[in-house]
C-alpha cells in the first residue's frame, strides 16, 4: 500500500540538470511515486539569480537562501547540482546535520572531500548518492558498488569526458589539428568557453578517484591522480596511431598492482588498438571497461554529460534514497577497508610510443638503441625515415615502469644526434 504523506525534496542548483530534474519530477510524478511507494513533492528550489527565465520552474518554489532551505526540518533528501567545493560542502554536512539524505552530481567534491561527507552521512544516518557524479546516464557506481561487491575488481579503463573524446575523434576522423578540433566542439557546445577543466584532465581525473576508490575498496583522491590533458597531442599522433592500427583516447585507468599490494590512478592520453572496445567509441559518447576476477570484462556505455542524462542519473539516485527513507535504512557507505597506498606514477608499467627527431648518419640508431639498454627498457619495433641530413625514429617500447623510461628519454637528450624528443604517448589495452 503507498503511503500518503510525500516525501520532500529540496533542489540546490537550477541550471541544465537542475531544471531536467525540476521536469521529470514534474511530468512522471506518478511513475515516480508507484516506484518509491510514496509520492515526492519538489519543496524548495535553491538558486543564485531569482530572476533568470527557467522554464517548466514553480516560481513559488525559487529561493536565494539555499542553507535556510536545507535546515527545514521537513527535508526528507537534498539534491545537490550546483557544482564546485564551496558552498556545496558546507550545504551537503549541513544537510545531514539536520537527519536528510543527498543526491549529488558534484564530482569535484567527491573526489576532494568523498571520505568525510561518507563519515557524516553515516554519523546522521543518512545516505550520500552520487551515480551523476561519474558518467552521466551511464549506471556505473551502483554496479561497482553493488553488483560487483562480491567480484575482485582489477582494472577501470575508460573515456570518462565527452568533450575530449569528441575532439580526438574529430582529429582522428578528418585529420584536423587540435585547435580546429576543439573549435568545432567549442560551436557545437561540446566544450565550455573555458575547456581548461576538461582538456587539461582535471574533470576526468575526478572521475577517476571516485572509481579507484569504489573498484578497490580503498580511498583515492583527486591529489593521489595522475594527470595529462591532450592539448600536446598532435596531427602527426593520430597518424602515427593509425600506422600501428591504433587510435588516441584520452583514457582513465585504475588498476591493482599484480600483488595487490598498491593501487595506481591516472589520466593521460594513449594509444590503445582498433580492436580494442574502447577504440569504437565516438563523437562525445562516455565507455568504461571494467576487468574483474570472476565476471571477467564488462563494458558500460552511453552519453556521460548533458541535462536529461545527468539527469536521469540522479533521480536513479532519487528514487533509491527515498525507497531507503521509507525503509528506515540507508544504503551502501563509503567501503575503504583495504587501505591500499596509491602507488607513484613512476611505478606504472606499460608500452611507450616515443618519437625522436635525429641527425641522418650512420650510427644514430645504434646510439639510440644503447641507451634504451642501459635504463632497461627494451625496444619492440623501430621505424626510421629521412632526407637532406635530418631522420625521425619512431620507437616502439616493450612494457617498462615509466621512471625507467623518463630516465632514458633524459639521457636521449643529452645526445648531440637526437635533436628533439617530438612525442610521447603511452600504448594501453593490450
Amino acid at each position: 500500500m503507498m503511503r500518503t504523506r510525500p516525501l520532500k525534496v529540496a533542489l540546490l542548483g537550477c541550471g541544465v540538470v537542475g531544471s531536467e530534474v525540476t521536469r521529470i519530477m514534474t511530468t512522471h510524478a506518478d511513475d515516480l511515486a508507484a516506484r518509491i511507494g510514496a509520492p515526492v513533492e519538489l519543496a524548495g528550489i535553491a538558486v543564485r539569480r531569482p530572476d533568470k527565465v527557467r522554464e517548466g520552474v514553480p516560481a513559488h518554489l525559487v529561493t536565494t537562501d539555499a542553507t535556510a532551505l536545507v535546515k527545514r526540518g521537513d527535508i526528507d533528501v537534498v539534491i545537490e547540482v550546483i557544482g564546485g567545493i564551496e558552498p556545496a560542502r558546507t550545504l551537503i554536512t549541513t544537510v545531514f546535520e539536520h537527519g536528510a539524505s543527498v543526491v549529488s552530481a558534484n564530482k569535484a567534491l567527491v573526489a576532494a572531500d568523498g571520505a568525510a561527507l561518507h563519515a557524516a552521512a553515516e554519523a546522521n544516518g543518512a545516505d550520500l548518492y552520487y551515480e551523476a557524479a561519474v558518467a552521466g546516464a551511464i549506471p556505473l557506481v551502483r554496479p561497482l558498488r553493488e553488483s560487483l561487491a562480491g567480484d575482485k575488481v582489477n582494472r577501470v579503463l575508460g573515456i570518462v569526458n565527452g568533450t575530449t573524446n569528441f575532439i580526438l575523434d574529430k582529429m582522428d576522423s578528418t585529420g584536423a589539428g587540435y585547435s580546429e578540433a576543439l573549435d568545432e566542439a567549442t560551436a557545437l557546445g561540446y566544450a565550455e568557453a573555458d575547456p581548461t577543466a576538461d582538456v587539461e584532465g582535471f574533470d576526468a581525473a575526478a572521475k577517476a578517484a571516485i572509481l579507484a576508490g569504489i573498484a578497490f575498496h580503498t580511498r583515492v583522491t583527486i591529489d593521489d591522480v595522475h594527470r595529462e590533458g591532450l592539448t600536446e597531442v598532435t596531427a602527426a599522433d593520430i597518424a602515427s596511431a593509425k600506422r600501428m592500427g591504433c587510435t588516441v583516447k584520452l583514457l582513465a585507468i585504475c588498476e591493482r598492482a599484480a600483488d595487490g599490494a598498491s593501487v595506481t590512478a591516472r589520466v593521460h592520453p594513449a594509444m590503445i588498438p582498433l580492436t580494442h572496445p574502447l577504440a569504437s567509441v565516438r563523437e562525445a559518447y562516455n565507455a568504461v571497461f571494467v576487468e574483474a576476477e570472476a565476471a571477467g570484462q564488462l563494458m558500460f556505455y552511453g552519453p556521460g554529460a548533458g541535462g536529461a542524462p545527468t539527469a536521469s542519473a540522479v533521480l536513479g539516485d532519487l528514487v533509491a534514497v527515498c525507497r531507503n527513507k521509507l525503509a528506515g535504512a540507508t544504503g551502501p557507505g563509503e567501503s575503504a577497508y583495504t587501505r591500499l597506498p596509491v602507488s607513484p606514477m613512476g611505478a606504472v608499467v606499460t608500452r611507450y610510443h616515443i618519437s625522436l627527431d635525429v641527425a641522418d648518419k650512420p650510427g644514430v640508431l645504434a646510439q639510440v638503441a644503447t641507451i634504451f639498454a642501459e635504463h632497461g627498457v627494451s625496444i619492440d619495433t623501430v621505424r626510421q625515415s629521412g632526407k637532406d641530413g635530418e631522420a625521425s625514429l619512431v620507437i616502439v617500447t616493450h612494457r617498462a615502469a615509466d621512471a625507467a623510461l623518463s630516465s632514458t628519454v633524459g639521457a636521449l637528450r643529452e645526445l648531440d644526434t637526437v635533436r628533439g624528443v617530438a612525442s610521447i604517448m603511452r600504448v594501453e589495452g593490450e
